[in-house]
């Protein structure tokens, strides 16, 4: 699996960065952020990123910052970081001025090129962990998250944070995002695992192939992973699969949602695929509803799937992730139907997912 990167920068984000001259060039400059040995600890230790740190140092070893000032200050805090096991996999230092405009100096990116199209790492949930607008901007360029740290406001920000007690709370919270349900009744055996933060391949296995596909679809649109392995009595019909499925997709996305702390909660799309056309309206509200209303033709099946099933599925599915659903399918071509409505549930759930700046929960009741 393709690593994820913590890319940290150092002034301003590990360390104090001296108000003055913005230079740590003695052992009585050096003094650690609140909180940010112990909590780096905890993130090393329980997740698995590969931490690299990025700086911008102005000048180093020209006249107005001699090298042998830096480098006693700098080593003292990564053998500080080492003892509490926390060890940096690779860093990146840029010596120039801001004024040289050099494409290595953040926020530009020639030194970060190994990460760029390199498929041992994913950069998409990657994140950049600064104090500055060029940390932003960076994050920006390498299509990576972002945690700005500080009181400083920026538009860029993915996610803002006072401390790194917050920031913390921000990886496990985005860590946190997954989750493994097996149900297993004398009918049916369902195995499911989610990411709502991974866009990897999802592999699909229902017995039933036009589930298949827009499950796939569900998955592609949303821009999630899904695993699923299911089984059950489809030699009577596909009734119980197919609600089972639903039935156990529905927790999975529940569990992974967790809290849903900073998510935007809620979700509109409208689709149209040739003569259909549907639209989907979510509330992650923890109050499970379902408005729908369609045109299929009852007691009719595309591939081996019976049409009444879709509202079925729809309905276990929302009822087990405690959500609103309002669905509207219109169309003449079953298929084309079936298949704009997963792809609009899948992207009002990819925008009802999605996280915001603020960490909170989307309602004055405080839970959700």
């Amino acid at each position: 699996m393709p690593k994820k990167i913590l890319f940290l920068d150092r002034d301003g984000c590990l360390i104090l960065e001296p108000k003055n001259d913005f230079q740590v060039d003695s052992l009585e400059k050096l003094e650690f952020l609140p909180f940010v040995i112990s909590n780096l600890q905890k993130i090393t230790q329980k997740f698995d990123y590969y931490l690299v740190m990025v700086t911008n140092q102005d000048g180093l070893g020209t006249d107005s910052f001699p090298e042998n000032t830096f480098w006693p200050a700098h080593n003292k805090m990564l053998k500080t970081f080492e003892n509490e096991g926390i060890i940096f996999d690779e860093i990146f230092i840029d010596k120039t001025f801001e004024k040289d405009n050099k494409p290595t100096r953040k926020p530009g990116t020639a030194m970060l090129t190994k990460f760029i199209n390199n498929p041992e790492f994913d950069l998409t949930n990657s994140i950049v962990i600064g104090d500055r607008e060029s940390d932003m901007k960076l994050a920006k360029n390498l299509n990576s998250k972002s945690i700005l740290i500080g009181e400083i406001n920026s538009n860029l920000a993915g996610f803002q944070a006072k401390n790194w007690q917050e920031i913390y709370q921000i990886l496990k919270n985005l860590e946190s995002r997954k989750a493994e349900i097996t149900r297993e009744t004398k009918e049916t055996k369902i195995k499911i695992k989610i990411d709502l933060d991974s866009s990897k391949n999802s592999e699909i296995q229902t017995s039933i192939g036009f589930l298949d596909h827009m499950l796939e679809s569900f998955a592609k649109h949303s821009g999630i992973y899904l695993k699923i392995k299911a089984g059950g009595d489809t030699h009577i019909d596909n009734h119980h699969l197919v609600e089972d499925i639903g039935i156990t997709l529905g927790m999975a996305i529940q569990k992974a949602l967790g809290d849903k702390k900073g998510i935007n909660r809620f979700g509109f799309a409208q689709i149209p695929l040739d003569e259909a056309i549907s639209s989907a309206t979510l509330d992650l509200s923890g109050r499970f509803y379902l408005g729908y209303s369609d045109n299929l033709e009852s007691g009719t099946k595309v591939g081996e799937l019976e049409t009444e099933m879709i509202r079925h599925f729809f309905y276990s599915m929302a009822e087990n992730m405690k959500a609103t659903l309002h669905l509207e399918i219109k169309g003449e071509n079953q298929h084309h139907q079936i298949e704009s409505a997963f792809k609009a549930f899948a992207h009002s759930f990819k925008q009802a997912i999605s996280k915001n700046s603020s960490n909170q929960i989307l309602s004055t009741k405080g839970v959700i």
